[in-house]
């Protein structure tokens, strides 16, 4: 199966890595708007660099991995439509929900494979959780607590176009809820800057706590923040009636120093790349299942709009002050 990769920046760059890694796919082209950063992982990877144009047009490449930026993702989705290729999107599919809904009224018709990039889906530690959890383990799931702490905030720079928090940040989590248990009934958000003053200045927040609520009763809590000095701080744990299973953090080293001044042990990894790398692996071989094998996509551009419109309802919740409801017209369903 051959690829062209959109986006040669950090997170394109774990993806060429990720296709090289899968016998099945064969990297063939890179496109991005920065022509130096094409042409470097062109040159490593013994690819070409090409324009966004030529690999559309160009029938002999099989699927396109959109790793650009936010605001190109939609209109990229749909161009890869028209040429008819399959298609992976990492998250989100658009800032906008209005958008993003009129990319899965696209996607409906489309015959090829296209797959939203959750990458946390595919952390074998999460994916244990979800099969322990399917398999009845601890009873059925009443309480769900999901952590996700960066070590330190990016650039305000980044902050200024990323959409915010909920839509940048915590859409992985709002999709780990999903994963785990549907969708919620209502959203209700709070938030606040305590880390750096200049990223309230932007009109965002750096600290942050949702509460979703089921209709069973069910309920899920999502605690994120900008900074954590110890590493990257996720993990997800679940309450049943029979019990809890949770997922700690990948740590640095399993040592543990054993004196008469207590235990202490490795921090958790520094961040995302040490931490998910084999997620991003086992997430694209997924997509060659089902490119190759016709297998079902395991994250759907529904699950993006669903993820999208849980962000969009939480960023309401936070202005307004309430719990905001997840109406079938903000998923499209």
């Amino acid at each position: 199966m051959k690829v062209a990769l959109f986006g040669a920046g950090r997170i394109g760059k774990v993806h060429a890595a990720s296709i090289r890694m899968d016998p099945r796919s064969e990297l063939v082209a890179v496109t991005d708007v920065m022509t130096d950063a094409a042409e470097a992982l062109a040159k490593e990877y013994n690819i070409a660099a090409r324009s966004a144009e030529a690999i559309l047009a160009d029938d002999s490449i099989d699927a396109i991995l959109i790793a650009s930026s936010t605001n190109t993702h939609a209109d990229l989705i749909d161009a890869g439509v028209k040429a008819d290729k399959a298609i992976f999107c990492e998250k989100p599919i658009d800032l906008s929900l209005d958008r993003a809904l009129g990319v899965r009224k696209i996607a409906a018709d489309h015959d090829k494979p296209m797959m939203m990039g959750f990458n946390r889906r595919f952390d074998p530690n999460f994916a244990a959780l979800k099969a322990a959890l399917d398999a009845g383990d601890v009873g059925k799931g009443e309480l769900l607590s999901v952590t996700s702490y960066d070590p330190a905030p990016p650039p305000v720079s980044y902050i200024k176009v990323s959409g915010g928090l909920y839509r940048d940040m915590m859409i992985h989590d709002f999709d780990m809820c999903a994963f785990l248990f549907g969708m919620p009934r209502t959203v209700m958000a709070h938030g606040s800057c305590l880390v750096d003053p200049e990223i309230g200045e932007a009109g965002d927040v750096d600290t942050a706590v949702v509460v979703l609520t089921y209709d069973d009763g069910r309920i899920a809590t999502i605690r994120n923040s900008r900074r954590a000095p110890y590493g990257y701080d996720q993990r997800v744990e679940v309450l049943g009636a029979k019990g809890t299973i949770e997922a700690q953090n990948e740590i640095e080293n399993t040592v543990i120093a054993t004196t008469e001044a207590g235990r202490i042990s490795a921090k958790p990894v520094y961040f995302f790349l040490e931490r998910y790398m084999r997620a991003y692996a086992v997430e694209w071989s997924a997509f060659v299942d089902a490119c190759v094998d016709g297998k079902a996509v395991p994250a759907t551009i529904q699950d993006g709009v669903n993820a999208l419109a849980l962000a969009e309802a939480a960023n309401r919740s936070l202005a307004e002050g309430r719990p905001v409801t997840v109406t079938p017209e903000m998923t499209g369903a």
